[in-house]
């Protein structure tokens, strides 16, 4: 059950990822050749849109971090709650580490970021 769900959720994100790349977006050569028109060297497009490349990249990395965070968030609150419900005063050392599972999700988001704005 759990290998079907894992592989409808990639197929999503990716199909996600291919639409997010069909947008169109203005490219910032456009809006610098209105403002100067400047004499630019030739070059040779391999025919690969990078940007499309750029989004997709960005998803996966969201969303496999995502994807791993609640599966870690989910396996650490179901050992503390069974660490709690026998001795109450380890929830608060539980929490850190809940904490730690969470911030898989927030690297995943900032790899996306760089992999955007570079």
């Amino acid at each position: 059950m759990k290998t079907k769900f894992f592989i409808v959720l990639s197929v999503l994100i990716c199909i996600a990822g291919f639409a997010f790349a069909q947008s169109e977006v203005p490219a910032v050569d456009t809006v610098a050749e209105e403002a100067a028109p400047v004499e630019k060297a030739e070059v040779k497009s391999s025919g690969v849109d990078t940007q499309a490349l750029k989004y997709f990249a960005a998803a996966i990395a969201v969303g496999i971090a995502c994807i791993a965070g609640g599966m870690a968030v989910g396996k650490i609150g179901a050992a503390a709650m069974g660490a709690m419900s026998e001795n109450a005063e380890l929830s608060g050392k539980a929490l850190p580490f809940a904490g730690l599972a969470e911030g898989i999700c927030l690297w995943g988001f900032l790899v996306a970021l760089l992999i955007l704005m570079v």
